[in-house]
């Protein structure tokens, strides 16, 4: 009789049919840590992703802006070359120059070489100026005699609009310049570096005609 009487009763709640017990304190702890594990495990996945495509974003905005070419776009498109003039006696460089010229223009791109000035936008007009040469390197043997000496190669460019009859610039001067060796002999050497001016020379033409104003 008295131990039914002092029996210890449940102190745990009691939770009515069709109901579910509200989480512990602990649980929600354990819950949010396994949350927040989550979010941590995947956050390096994220960021990857984030920055994968912010620069392939980036590669496509810079793509969209590129052109083909070297330079600043021209004030025109088509380009005849008058055939090369000389007030130099130099052998032969008017038909390098002329080839030199010619290809410097078709590598750039940026404009279409046309056989005719009637069909051209502008027309380009060189005359081979002058040709010296400079003593750079004396012989050891002999310092009256040099060793190397620095031929130098000037032309003057006159670029006209076809259009409007107006030059771009008149008599513009390019120059080429290289060293040139005598161990072998001077003619022959000079001969030899005449090409390297006229390649040097064409660059410098082109450079004038489209990127400088």
């Amino acid at each position: 009789m008295w131990e039914g009487l002092y029996a210890p009763t449940s102190t745990a709640p009691v939770i009515p049919s069709g109901h579910k017990a509200s989480p512990t304190p602990k649980r929600i702890c354990v819950e949010l840590i396994d949350v927040r594990s989550s979010v941590l495990c995947h956050l390096p996945s994220v960021l990857l992703l984030s920055a994968v495509a912010l620069f392939v974003g980036g590669c496509l905005t810079g793509c969209s802006g590129y052109q083909l070419g070297t330079g600043s776009a021209t004030k025109f498109t088509t380009l005849f070359i008058a055939p090369i003039t000389s007030a130099a006696l130099i052998p032969q460089a008017q038909a390098l120059v002329t080839t030199q010229l010619r290809e410097a223009f078709i590598r750039d791109g940026r404009v279409q070489l046309v056989n005719s000035a009637e069909s051209a936008d502008a027309v380009l007009t060189v005359t081979l100026a002058s040709y010296n040469r400079t003593v750079a390197v004396s012989r050891p043997d002999d310092t009256g005699l040099a060793r190397r000496f620095d031929v130098t190669l000037q032309a003057k460019a006159t670029l006209t609009d076809n259009r409007t009859k107006q030059p771009y610039f008149t008599s513009r001067p390019i120059d080429a310049k290289r060293g040139v060796f005598t161990d072998s002999g001077l003619v022959p050497s000079e001969y030899q570096a005449l090409p390297l001016l006229a390649e040097l020379l064409a660059g410098e033409a082109v450079h004038a005609v489209l990127d400088t104003w």
